[in-house]
């Protein structure tokens, strides 16, 4: 470190996760640091991540970036659900839909009404009282707070944006506001022999760079965090096992869906995201199970629309790397983990470990106890996600491939052996405070994936069942009709946020 103050941060490495990093501390602290950010023209980025949840507005409305000229500098469109597709039995789908479903009574959640009322022989959908799965399977999209007459929740809403376009856009927001860019290729780092801190970072021009706190955005290379301080990797493909991704963009398909599709396939599955201007697609797949060829013939016999590219080829590992914050090396991004995509948490992961920095930024020396502490949550927040993406995989019934066979029959993490067997004998989810994950999102992907509880709250015997009759279909009624009432998503993006990018 130079001082005891700190003062110069280094950015290594742009993208989504360099240039998210860049926008907050500079929005935040960009008066007392020295910001550098450095990347290369000649380094791709990964650059798939163009589905996000929901807390992307949170992180949107930090910087004060105005969500209409957002989207239409990225090409952005709006997101209200992932719909999965042949994860439970194959020929069925179900949503992962954001925001509420039906109406809680009391003390507990609406579907143990909604339980009781199957057994009443009272038969419908648990999505029929989902507002936002209403708006996506018809298309529909407007900005909407709050169900009218009621104190429900409206449509709560995401993104699908070209993250390439992100980046650039997040690096003309940090510019003005200090953050300084430098073009070229890092080659070498200089360790501190003391204190085991990265001092410096050598570029292939020779230029040196210096600074207190490094913040590595390198994506898969890990240039700080592993190749410098060999941190050490924890591996997840035991529960997670796909290991390649095969990504390509088509022309995009009418009408302009306000949802993600995740489509399983034989050994993996396949993403569907549409944008303004193209569609995003690719196969996540298990090398173990399919080759290359043929996951590239899967992928482009189930695209929808002519490609735009050639194909992308990536391989990736599971899990994530042991400390997040090593010494004076913070890891955002790729550098710190992968979890697939499943549930579009990867630009998600780039935020918190960005917000969770800022809260914690230390304005003197670089405490064990703060580091410490950064690392709990970031690993707990890691593994949180991880059983979320797992259960998935491991709640199919498929029987028609190995792959398939072998994700039923792994040994799951305890945590989550928990949650299934608790919801599946009484219809509890008990959310931890830090999970990203809400109890209805755990409810729909369980159910979803025919894990129906044995049992209901018998709270919800307190309905007479004529009352409850009443309640059902008056909830399914208000949703359907709210979301009948609805302009169609094109035309609100052609009214409010219109892309004028090519």
């Amino acid at each position: 470190m130079t001082s005891e103050v700190i003062q110069k941060i280094i950015i290594v490495g742009g993208g989504s996760a360099g240039w998210m990093t860049a926008a907050m501390m500079s929005r935040t602290l960009g008066k007392n640091l020295e910001i550098t950010l450095i990347e290369s023209d000649d380094i791709g980025t990964v650059g798939v991540g163009e589905a996000t949840i929901p807390p992307i507005q949170q992180f949107n409305q930090i910087l004060g970036i105005n969500e209409n000229k957002f989207l239409a500098a990225t090409q952005g469109t709006f997101k209200l659900a992932i719909q999965f597709e042949n994860w439970g039995k194959l020929g069925e789908s179900y949503m992962h839909t954001f925001g509420g479903i039906g109406k809680n009574l009391g003390s507990i959640d609406f579907h143990h009404y909604w339980l009781r009322s199957l057994q009443e022989g009272m038969p419908s959908s648990y999505w029929d009282y989902s507002l936002n799965y209403q708006a996506a399977k018809s298309n529909k999209f407007n900005i909407l707070d709050y169900i009218e007459g009621t104190q429900l929740a409206g449509l709560i809403r995401a993104y699908h944006f070209d993250a390439g376009l992100y980046a650039k856009y997040l690096r003309k927001y940090s510019e003005p506001k200090g953050v300084k860019r430098v073009e070229g290729q890092i080659v070498d780092s200089k360790i501190c022999p003391d204190s085991g801190y990265v001092q410096s970072v050598t570029l292939k021009d020779g230029k040196e760079l210096l600074a207190d706190l490094f913040i590595d955005c390198s994506g898969f290379r890990a240039l700080l965090i592993e190749q410098a301080l060999k941190t050490g990797y924890e591996d997840w493909s035991q529960w997670l096992p796909c290991d390649r991704a095969i990504a390509i963009p088509t022309k995009n398909v009418k009408p302009l869906v306000p949802y993600t599709r995740s489509i399983a396939h034989e050994a993996g599955w396949q993403w569907r995201i549409p944008l303004q201007h193209r569609t995003g697609n690719g196969l996540v797949y298990c090398s173990d199970f399919l080759e290359q060829d043929k996951a590239l013939d899967t992928l482009m016999s189930n695209l929808d629309a002519e490609p735009l590219k050639d194909p992308n080829f990536i391989r990736f590992q599971t899990g994530r790397r042991k400390k997040q914050w090593n010494k004076n090396v913070v890891s955002i991004g790729l550098s710190s983990g992968f979890l697939e995509p499943l549930e579009s948490t990867s630009l998600h992961l780039i935020q918190s470990g960005v917000v969770r920095l800022v809260k914690m930024f230390p304005r003197m020396r670089i405490e064990k106890s703060l580091v410490d502490e950064f690392n709990q949550q970031s690993k707990l927040e890691f593994e949180q996600i991880r059983d979320f993406i797992i259960l998935h995989y491991y709640q199919n019934q498929r029987t028609d491939s190995e792959f398939w066979t072998r994700c039923r029959e792994m040994s799951i993490p305890d945590s989550l052996r928990h949650k299934m067997e608790l919801f599946r004998s009484s219809g509890h989810v008990y959310r931890e405070k830090s999970d990203l994950f809400t109890e209805i999102a755990w409810y729909q992907v369980m159910m979803g994936q025919n894990l129906l509880p044995e049992d209901y709250h018998p709270m919800a015997d307190t309905l007479s069942k004529a009352q409850l009759a009443g309640f059902m279909g008056d909830l399914k009624s208000l949703m359907q009709g709210t979301a009948g009432q609805l302009p169609e998503h094109e035309q609100y993006i052609a009214r409010h946020c219109q892309s004028s990018v090519e």
